[in-house]
């Protein structure tokens, strides 16, 4: 990625520089310090140049709309959670930082702005399901058919709320109750020694929430009809279990499954026969490659069987690995069974759409785009 400094940046956009600052605390166009010079900013010319055709071709309301649903540009308000210069940030706290010492529920009283995270009382209920997923949706649709609309509620009650829905989802995956984190519930749940314990904790830090991605979008849409937290969480996770989001690093699994039990290149050409791309890498937010990932890839130091599986898919996609990855490569090194990416994934997420559902019931907005027409 190309990076400019500000008076190339200026002489581009033809702007004054409030104009490019305005630009860059919008979203519209990203910058980063100087490596040589932390005082010096330099901007993205990729970004540039986009808003550029985006201003040259004139585009009118509805072909802006339609190209902000995918990958546009910002269409919501939130003061929780942005990514800015390649960093993913938790309202002004880097999230990777966070990851390095804070625990999940440490993490959520951050995005939920409480001063701390509340004491619920223990569950004593059992939830059924077969599996870990199964029993954390069961628990999510449990709470939301028995609690009261969102609106009305304040801002404390609903913090408690949330920590109620997130001590559910702990005791339904991992039938356990008591003071312990949620991290050390599916430590043990899995039987994990201390090291792998710690690499949990990490993991579901770093996905705790991610801007305005579709679940956390499904989450704000349910909770501006005012519906209660538990509904807009189950909405979040029921988008969670599509393949091309949560389930995402399924495929990811696969491929290092097989990448490691023959070759990676053996692996990336039964890919290719079966015109799949290789799976996991890249992602449009970061141009300079998932900072989750490759934080917890560094953290997790895989084998070198995993690690070459995972170099050579980066190799054939010239992208780096996402989080995706990373949470398969932890799943194979932990000896984790396979829903384990999913269930890593919706617990950290959680926090994310509650504290998305807090923001959008205390807005008082319905969330009510219109459609195109496009029938007879």
């Amino acid at each position: 990625m190309k990076w400019i400094p500000r008076d190339a940046a200026l002489e581009r956009l033809g702007v004054k520089p409030q104009t490019l600052y305005a630009y860059v605390s919008r979203g519209v166009i990203h910058s980063r310090p100087d490596e040589t010079d932390s005082r010096i900013s330099l901007y993205s010319a990729a970004d540039i140049d986009a808003f550029l055709k985006r201003r040259r071709t004139g585009r009118n309301r509805n072909a802006i709309a339609r190209a902000a649903i995918s990958w546009g540009d910002p269409v919501m308000e939130t003061a929780i959670t942005t990514v800015r210069d390649g960093d993913l940030i938790y309202r002004g706290n880097s999230a990777i930082e966070l990851a390095s010492t804070a625990t999940l529920e440490e993490t959520a009283a951050i995005l939920w702005q409480a001063d701390d995270f509340p004491e619920v009382p223990p569950i004593l209920t059992a939830v059924p399901g077969a599996t870990g997923k199964a029993r954390l949706l069961s628990s999510l649709a449990a709470q939301a058919a028995i609690d009261p609309p969102g609106f009305g509620r304040g801002h404390d009650a609903l913090i408690h709320d949330g920590a109620r829905l997130l001590d559910n989802a702990s005791h339904a995956i991992t039938r356990q109750g008591g003071p312990n984190p949620f991290h050390t519930r599916l430590a043990r749940f899995w039987s994990l020694n201390a090291e792998g314990e710690d690499l949990v904790r990490r993991a579901l830090v770093l996905v705790a929430d991610h801007e305005l991605n579709a679940s956390t979008f499904a989450a704000r849409i349910a909770a501006s009809t005012g519906a209660s937290l538990a509904a807009a969480a189950l909405a979040g996770c029921a988008a969670l279990t599509g393949p091309l989001h949560g389930e995402a690093s399924a495929r990811a699994l696969a491929y290092l499954r097989h990448a490691t039990e023959t070759y990676p290149n053996t692996a990336l050409g039964a890919l290719a026969a079966r015109g799949e791309r290789v799976p996991a890498v890249g992602h449009p937010l970061y141009t300079g490659g998932d900072p989750r990932a490759a934080h917890l890839i560094d953290w997790l130091s895989p084998s070198r069987l995993v690690q070459d599986a995972i170099d050579a898919a980066e190799d054939a996609a010239g992208q780096a690995a996402n989080i995706d990855m990373a949470l398969a490569a932890l799943t194979m090194e932990l000896n984790l069974p396979d829903d384990a990416p999913f269930l890593l994934f919706a617990s950290g997420r959680l926090t994310g759409w509650i504290a998305h559902a807090i923001e959008q019931l205390t807005s008082g907005k319905l969330i009510r785009p219109r459609a195109t027409y496009t029938g007879t």
